[in-house]
């Protein structure tokens, strides 16, 4: 077994174990950032939620499934093991309608500043350092929200991990 860390050209450390596991849990960084994300969007009485982190590979083959093999429209072009969700540096988000109701309206302006509530809680998650998946053109992804910390997915499947206090 190889293992090493590496100065990246982006100045974070990640650590390479071609026999590394498969994360079971969203990275430290990504969950402090997440909640950070949180609290920045009920500041501005936004409440946003989580509703998907941490993914594993045979939850994300399931995923891609629908609209292929199962009922469903096509939601993902990311098969087990190619997704950030696999490696706990993504998670997806919705907003809550004021009876509780779990939305994907991304023009839904309920604090009623004039600004779509799902571009505010997608601006705050940038600045905070994650990819936004509306920012896709080939692929728009709304919910998604990612910090891949210089990986690449083939890094990632070859063994490549943001190190532990990245973020």
């Amino acid at each position: 077994m190889f293992a090493a860390a590496c100065n990246r050209m982006d100045g974070r450390y990640e650590e390479f174990d071609e026999d590394a596991p498969m994360p079971k849990e969203l990275h430290p960084g990504v969950e402090e950032h997440k909640n950070i994300l949180l609290d920045r969007a009920a500041e501005r009485d936004i409440d946003a939620v989580i509703t998907e982190g941490f993914r594993s590979v045979s939850q994300q083959d399931e995923l891609y499934e629908q609209g292929r093999v199962s009922e469903g429209e096509i939601v993902t072009r990311a098969r087990g093991g190619e997704s950030y969700h696999n490696y706990g540096l993504a998670i997806d988000f919705a907003l809550r309608y004021d009876e509780g109701e779990i939305i994907w309206d991304t023009v839904y302006d309920g604090n009623g500043n004039g600004q779509a509530d799902w571009v505010e809680v997608a601006d705050i998650a940038k600045s905070l350092g994650f990819e936004w998946g509306g920012d896709w053109e080939d692929f728009p992804d709304y919910p998604h929200l990612q910090m891949d910390f210089g990986l690449s997915i083939d890094e990632l499947q070859k063994g490549w991990r943001p190190a532990e206090d990245a973020g």
